[in-house]
């Protein structure tokens, strides 16, 4: 699916625009983002009605201050003399202004509440869905696609909708608006005033985008080395990654590693803070220069006799120009704002338009009990994994075998023989290529992919414990079990004793990925958790391979124990702990090329004998 995709907040335009044209091209974009919005539109007409509102409000004080200086601080008599102060007139503007400051005050809270309350629920919708939506993907999804770009498509693109409506839309509406409105009341209060006024603006725009393209150049490097030093912070600070560094006495190393980019950072910030200082003294010296420049030229008119020039008009005057500048230059970066937007809704879009491979067919049904429950057969099944090489040898070529329900059957072969595979098959985590996989008599195809896998318990090599209670992570099988039940489950995964040892009891908190349990230890909660769905195909895919010899023991005595009574599929590298199987099919390069008891195998002096004197000579060897 690419490299993570991010908006690049504040960061170089150039940069941005190149992002935003690799986003995807969705068709009907508009239509389907409008759609997002629409149990909103109560909320949104509100915002765009409260945006016009407030931006029309933003020109009144200005035009309110005139006539407090010429009709109530300085009024000016019939003969042209002045007069002292209006108080009542003056206490009535001030009031008419102390008016507008607060109900603009109240509708840009109001504002302000309506489009972050519909732009975080519109995000956060998106995100239940996203998440929802790659809940049903298929497995081979997952391991094609890098995790870091799902998270960057559930955090930054969805993240980023919220910015949409509380930034983009009402920049656009709030500053157009203020625009058009000081343009209007300037031309209203002095056109000659106006064209001195605006004369100058263009060339500080200009410079104001130059200043900000180096910004964003330091702010998008400044970006980098934040994302490096995160990345240094997860590598080392990981439980991974502390042993491995404790191990090879790195922690010097990291710490310099982690010191230099640091430096790198301050570095950066300082220069991302000071760049651009001249251009904002230079907006300063031109924002305090104008009014400067306006009483000069109003003075200049006066003298030449345009007496509608007042000491009023000169003080609104500069107080709306004052107001012309940001908005204007906010307004430059709307086009990129809702290109970024539109990008930002493709990302999105793309990852809600793809499809699963493997989906519940028309009509499907759910597994029926009865004496077939936990029969499994392959029918000349072929199977090559979606990213494989069209020329390649299939994984699987042709298998077929039967295991009838309470049979403890084993899979054994070289690594890559494809053993791994027929357990992937069985729950539909893959979906068979040709022939069929059934399941209780019935093709899996035609069974509720949610009632197949709860006749299913896998027990894998790589056991995955949640940062959480042994409790917690024994009732992931079955968020409803009682404590008896829990302590039964790990009675029968012989763990019960082990886990009352813990000061906690089954309240001990496994750590991250439950480093803090042996691997005999964690396997054997994760045997438990499955004894507790009590399924009745148990899946063991070389689930003491990784254990030592005492370990390996225990936990084989715990999967002994919990095969009794199911029908029992084991992936098995180590044949001394298969050698009890019902049936044993030996695979090689994707075919099973033999089967039988292990007394069979033995006798036949074909393949699985041979692995068989092989292991069992290794200890000899290395003792």
């Amino acid at each position: 699916m690419g490299k993570p995709r991010t908006r690049i907040s504040g960061a170089d335009e150039n940069a941005q625009r190149a992002e935003n044209a690799d986003a995807p091209k969705i068709p009907h974009l508009l239509r389907r983002i409008s759609e997002l919005f629409a149990p909103h539109k109560a909320a949104l007409t509100v915002t765009v009605i409260l945006v016009l509102v407030g931006a029309a409000l933003s020109v009144i004080p200005p035009l309110l201050t005139e006539r407090a200086f010429d009709d109530g601080l300085f009024p000016v008599g019939a003969d042209g003399e002045l007069l002292p102060p209006n108080l009542p007139v003056l206490a009535g503007i001030v009031i008419a202004m102390m008016a507008v400051f607060i109900v603009s005050s109240l509708l840009g809270v109001w504002q302000t509440w309506l489009t972050a309350n519909v732009g975080n629920k519109v995000m956060g919708a998106l995100r239940v869905r996203m998440f929802t939506h790659l809940q049903g993907m298929e497995l081979s999804f997952f391991t094609r696609t890098k995790t870091g770009i799902i998270q960057s498509r559930l955090q930054n693109d969805v993240g980023g909708v919220a910015s949409v409506l509380t930034n983009t839309v009402s920049s656009v509406l709030g500053n157009t608006v203020t625009v058009i409105s000081a343009f209007v009341a300037m031309l209203i209060l002095n056109w000659q005033l106006t064209i001195i006024a605006l004369i100058l603006l263009p060339v500080m725009v200009i410079a104001q985008r130059r200043v900000g393209q180096v910004r964003a150049r330091i702010a998008a490097k400044t970006q980098e080395s934040l994302s490096e030093m995160t990345a240094i912070t997860q590598e080392t600070l990981s439980v991974s990654g502390i042993l491995l560094s404790k191990s090879f006495t790195r922690q010097r190393s990291e710490i310099d590693r982690y010191a230099d980019e640091n430096a790198n950072q301050i570095s950066l910030q300082v220069r991302q803070q000071m760049t651009g200082q001249w251009f904002f003294a230079m907006v300063g010296i031109f924002m305090s220069a104008i009014p400067a420049i306006v009483y000069l030229v109003s003075g200049w008119l006066i003298e030449g006799g345009s007496t509608d020039i007042t000491a009023g008009t000169i003080v609104a005057f500069t107080t709306v120009q004052a107001r012309l500048l940001f908005p204007l230059m906010a307004l430059m970066r709307v086009a990129l704002d809702l290109q970024t937007s539109g990008a930002l809704f493709a990302r999105i879009f793309e990852y809600l338009d793809l499809q699963p491979s493997i989906t519940d067919a028309a009509g499907a049904r759910d597994v029926r009990d009865g004496s077939a429950l936990g029969r499994v057969e392959f029918d000349d099944v072929t199977f090559r994994y979606p990213d494989a090489d069209g020329d390649s040898a299939p994984t699987l070529d042709g298998v077929s075998f039967t295991i009838e329900p309470g049979q403890y059957a084993a899979f054994v072969g070289p690594s890559g023989a494809g053993k791994t595979t027929v357990s992937y098959l069985v729950p539909r985590l893959y979906e068979a290529s040709d022939g069929s996989v059934r399941f209780a008599g019935d093709d899996v195809r035609d069974l509720r992919q949610e009632s197949l896998i709860s006749h299913i318990g896998i027990v894998s090599q790589e056991t995955y414990l949640f940062h959480a209670s042994i409790g917690d992570n024994l009732r992931y099988a079955r968020p409803d079990a009682t404590d008896d039940e829990l302590v039964a489950a790990a009675r029968a995964a012989n763990i019960h004793e082990t886990i009352m040892s813990f000061p906690d009891g089954y309240d001990t908190v496994v750590g991250e990925r439950g480093y803090r349990l042996s691997g005999g230890e964690k396997q054997r909660i994760a045997i438990a958790r499955v004894l507790l769905k009590d399924p009745p195909v148990l899946v063991l895919d070389e689930a003491t391979s990784a254990l030592d010899t005492i370990s390996e023991r225990v936990v084989q005595q715990a999967l002994d124990d919990a095969a009794r009574g199911r029908t029992t599929i084991a992936i098995a590298h180590r044949l001394s702990t298969v050698v009890a199987a019902d049936v044993i099919f030996v695979v090689v390069a994707g075919r099973i090329v033999e089967r039988g008891t292990h007394a069979e195998l033995v006798l036949a002096d074909g393949v699985y004998a041979s692995l068989y004197r092989q292991q069992e000579e290794r200890p000899v060897l290395e003792a």
